[in-house]
């Protein structure tokens, strides 16, 4: 194979930086508009939580359009009060998700005191879990005291990322406070696929990637689209945790599969998604979760780790 010229890297290289310092320049362009927005409806003081999901949506989808990544509702996401239940692909499902969803995402106390973004998670009503000892029955029921004050919560229940072809085995332990608060349960499924029709394999941040890896293989992609599917809500009145947890991963599964049979071009069959989990939940083992994702301070210092359904995730800037 004949190898490229150094005229022909040149450009492959010039064209990466610039994408790449369109990218910096779009990101920074919605914090400050974020910030514009926070003081505009003086968020700063106390976010008003019942205006603020449309300006974080508007938020979400230009930090999305920053990377790229154009964000598509298959059916009308419906803007339901519920405890939402998204698969996790990726650190980039935050925007994703904040474009369509009306729920505020979860993070632990101690992001509060971060700078920049802590401020900013801050003004844009993120719900400060503190865990104390990190037990899940006690997060249940500081998000059921959420749910009854009337703020809709996302929360991913497989508890780490995979490669967006099937859904991992959900915990269930956070269910409890839609039980409790006699809320609905609403999933939600995406995928990411590339200009080929294809799911895309660049998007996916799980293994043994790094954060500073996984985001310049977002950057340096193009033309990646999220589809987002909303399924139908679940009700808890009279269910049991361990009920919900089943019903909910069945949906979750078939609703995946229905979203790539509605978006890909040559959509996986059942058996090659069911044989292919195991061989990733094999290998998700350094999988991370959105909460640590974000906790890193540096694209640098970023470390693998993986987390559980229990440690909640934040919802602030990628």
């Amino acid at each position: 194979m004949k190898k490229p010229s150094r005229l022909s890297q040149s450009r492959q290289l010039l064209s990466r930086q610039l994408k790449r310092g369109k990218t910096v320049t779009g990101m920074a362009e919605t914090m400050v508009g974020g910030y514009r927005a926070a003081t505009k409806i003086g968020a700063w003081q106390e976010p008003p939580r019942e205006v603020l999901p449309k300006y974080i949506q508007a938020f979400c989808r230009n930090m999305a359009g920053a990377f790229g990544v154009k964000v598509v509702e298959v059916e009308p996401v419906p803007q339901t009060h519920a405890l939402w239940a998204s698969n996790h692909v990726s650190w980039m499902d935050i925007p994703v998700m904040g474009t369509v969803s009306p729920a505020f995402f979860l993070s632990k106390a101690e992001v509060e005191s971060m700078p920049i973004f802590g401020r900013l998670a801050r003004a844009a009503g993120t719900l400060f879990i503190k865990r104390g000892s990190g037990d899940a029955n006690t997060i249940a029921e500081q998000m059921a005291v959420f749910l009854k004050e009337g703020y809709s919560i996302m929360f991913y229940p497989e508890g780490t990322t995979t490669d967006g072809h099937h859904i991992k085995r959900i915990h269930g332990k956070l269910l409890q406070s839609a039980i409790d608060a006699g809320k609905p349960v609403q999933p939600i499924v995406l995928c990411y696929v590339n200009s080929e029709g294809e799911l895309d394999d660049k998007v996916p941040y799980y293994g043994g990637t790094t954060l500073k890896q996984s985001l310049f293989q977002v950057i340096d992609s193009s033309d990646i689209t999220a589809y987002v599917l909303p399924l139908p809500p679940i009700e808890t009145v009279g269910k049991t945790r361990d009920e919900l947890t089943d019903t909910l991963q069945v949906s979750m599964q078939q609703g995946l599969e229905k979203l790539h049979r509605k978006v890909l071009k040559n959509p996986p069959s059942v058996t090659t998604i069911a044989s292919n989990a195991d061989s990733v939940d094999d290998n998700t083992a350094g999988a991370r979760t959105t909460e640590q994702m974000t906790e890193n301070k540096s694209v640098n210092g970023a470390k693998d780790t993986a987390d559980e359904a229990s440690k909640t995730q934040l919802k602030q800037p990628a």
